[in-house]
């Protein structure tokens, strides 16, 4: 059996080091495809050798920059590295080039939230509907923006669920503690009132 031929069999085996042994033969052809790079790195990653799993990721998206899940994964890989813009700009990257990849909208959505990208977290929210953290995360953006209207509608929206009242209750929480332009007496631009 050749050396792709049994990657099958050695990835169901958690022979991670014939697996790496294989598929670092492969990736040392000029002609290496991005999977062949990609898998590298999940077995590396698997067999508890992290050094190097970014570095083949980086290669998989240099070899196919429209590779989805190598963005993706690199973003996770910058995100338990301790590098939270690189790691927003790979799931965004990831979500671009697969708009239907709720898991890259949630960790884009809570990336772009926590380093204050309040429109990208809103734009990510959306995607995931009416999630209660992606409802949350849109209300704060709106308060955060100065939507007001929106803000309320949101607040309400979170509110009218009991199921959904614990995280409401903290979003109001986190934008009660900040200096977000919110407007709790219901007047609108100019002093009008919000209709």
């Amino acid at each position: 059996m050749s050396g792709l031929a049994k990657l099958g069999h050695l990835i169901a085996a958690q022979d991670w080091a014939g697996a790496e042994a294989v598929l670092r033969h492969e990736a040392a052809r000029e002609d290496a495809p991005a999977p062949i790079f990609y898998d590298l790195a999940k077995v590396l990653e698997a067999a508890g050798q992290p050094g190097e799993v970014a570095d083949w990721l980086t290669r998989a998206i240099a070899r196919d920059p429209g590779y989805a899940v190598a963005w993706f994964d690199l973003g996770r890989v910058r995100l338990a590295t301790r590098q939270p813009e690189e790691a927003r700009a790979a799931f965004a990257k990831a979500l671009a080039l697969d708009p239907q990849n709720a898991d890259a909208a949630r960790q884009l959505m809570r990336l772009a939230l926590r380093l204050g990208h309040w429109e990208e977290a809103s734009n990510a929210a959306h995607r995931l509907g009416a999630e209660p953290e992606a409802l949350a995360t849109r209300y704060r953006a709106a308060c955060e923006l100065g939507h007001v209207k929106e803000a309320d509608h949101l607040r309400n929206a979170l509110l009218h669920d009991p199921a959904n009242r614990a995280t409401a209750f903290e979003a109001l929480r986190r934008v009660a503690r900040t200096d977000a332009p919110t407007n709790p007496s219901g007047l609108g631009e100019n002093g009008a009132q919000d209709g």
